[in-house]
């Protein structure tokens, strides 16, 4: 057997049994067990802190050998390890203070060639710390205690945030408030604008009212605006296009008209000239006057020139029609592309909007975090919600919990206190 050379101390073997029951006592009964007793099966973590004793049972001497230069305070370093004496560093995080001990037994036993192996106790005399952050008066480290809720350890922070003394959230608030509440009516009536848009390039008859606009109070007077408005649209561009539909058909039977009168001049034009050719025969064997050989050239020219008039009336008459279809269409697209820009523009006020909006929520949010009288700021229309989350490492990997003031606290929590606008 191997003799330490170190600050320890042999039992005579009068007393075996007195110090086996200390030694028992000691690995049964550590400082950290009512901690153990709350956190059955906790594991370790870096910053945790260890109270450790070692002793051994010499069977041949039958006396108990404190291991003191061994015994004494641990904190599981960064890497996750515990510094031993003679062992080195040891792997502690993630591990029960059960298998430390039953590590250092061993490696103590290994690393000197023991016949027993010595008894290591190891207890939790701390646990590591937890965090907060966020909407809390005192943000920062604080010690971990058993039974530790979300709504505890923000007491240990001092509460909640307030708002220090001679500041004026409250009127920062109602300002803020009273711009969003402007801000929401315009918000309103540009998305109803846009729904009317969108019914009449949809060309509907109605208005669908969108969804964040329904449940609103005032939704009912918007829409009625807004289809009084649509309907007014409506008819004017209904007018505007009878009116040219109308012309058409007056140019069309215009056409048809000087159509008829065409055929009948044409027919008399016939006419003028078998007589003309018959008074021209006659003249030329000197059975007819002069006068009456020109007569019927003039008439025969009359009817000619009359036609070619016809014709000509006729040929506008058609090109009014095309222009008439012309201006249909033009303001049908007209129409189309005005609608086009009023909802481009609607979307761009929107957007601008929504910033203002976001601006005054924004203040509001500063406002009631400022403050522990957030709540009641203004009970009439909004109310304050804080919101916990818990930011726990998980074998290796960060992971976010949602919480209630209630759920049990770990150590090494971190927990994030935030306070959100919610509209009753």
């Amino acid at each position: 057997m191997i003799e330490i050379q170190s600050p320890g101390k042999s039992v005579g073997a009068a007393a075996p049994l007195r110090c086996a029951a200390l030694v028992a006592l000691s690995l049964c009964m550590p400082l950290g067990s009512a901690y153990a007793d709350n956190l059955p099966g906790y594991h370790l973590g870096v910053m945790d802190k260890l109270h450790i004793r070692v002793a051994e049972w010499q069977t041949a001497e039958g006396s108990v050998r404190d291991w003191a230069t061994i015994s004494g305070d641990y904190t599981v370093g960064p890497s996750g390890a515990v510094s031993i004496p003679f062992i080195g560093d040891m792997p502690a995080s993630g591990k029960t203070t059960d298998e430390i001990a039953e590590a250092i037994g061993i490696g103590l036993q290994k690393q000197f060639g023991l016949r027993d192996r010595p008894s290591a106790s190891v207890e939790l005399s701390q646990f590591r710390p937890i965090y907060l952050t966020g909407e809390v008066q005192n943000p920062g480290q604080f010690p971990f205690v058993p039974n530790l809720t979300v709504l505890k350890a923000v007491s240990l922070g001092g509460g909640l945030r307030r708002a220090d003394a001679g500041q004026r959230f409250a009127r920062d608030y109602i300002n803020a408030k009273g711009d969003a509440v402007v801000l929401m009516a315009e918000r309103g009536r540009l998305l109803m604008r846009k729904a009317r848009l969108l019914a009449e390039l949809a060309s509907k008859d109605q208005i669908d009212v969108p969804p964040e606009l329904q449940k609103l109070p005032q939704s009912a007077d918007l829409l009625a605006s807004e289809e009084a408005l649509m309907k007014t649209r409506s008819q004017r561009l209904k007018t505007q296009l009878q009116a040219l539909a109308d012309l058409k058909v007056l140019l069309q039977s215009e056409v048809e008209a000087l159509a008829k009168k065409t055929d009948t001049l044409s027919h008399q034009l016939d006419l003028a000239k078998a007589d003309r050719d018959k008074v021209e025969s006659l003249a030329e064997r000197g059975l007819e006057l002069a006068s009456r050989r020109i007569s019927a050239e003039q008439r025969a020219s009359d009817v000619e020139t009359n036609l070619l008039d016809t014709d000509t009336a006729s040929l506008n008459a058609k090109q009014s029609i095309s222009k008439a279809d012309q201006d249909e269409n033009t303001l049908r697209n007209d129409w189309q592309n005005s609608l086009a820009q009023d909802l481009q523009d609607t979307d761009t006020q929107l957007e601008t909007l929504q910033l203002k909006l976001s601006t005054s929520q924004a203040l509001m949010q500063e406002a009631v975090a400022q403050s522990a009288d957030a709540s009641n700021l203004d009970p009439s229309g909004q109310s304050v919600n804080i919101a916990y989350t818990i930011v726990r490492d998980d074998n290796g990997q960060t992971k976010e919990i949602p919480a209630q003031e209630n759920t049990q606290v770990l150590p090494g929590d971190l927990i994030k206190v935030s306070s959100a606008l919610a509209m009753r």
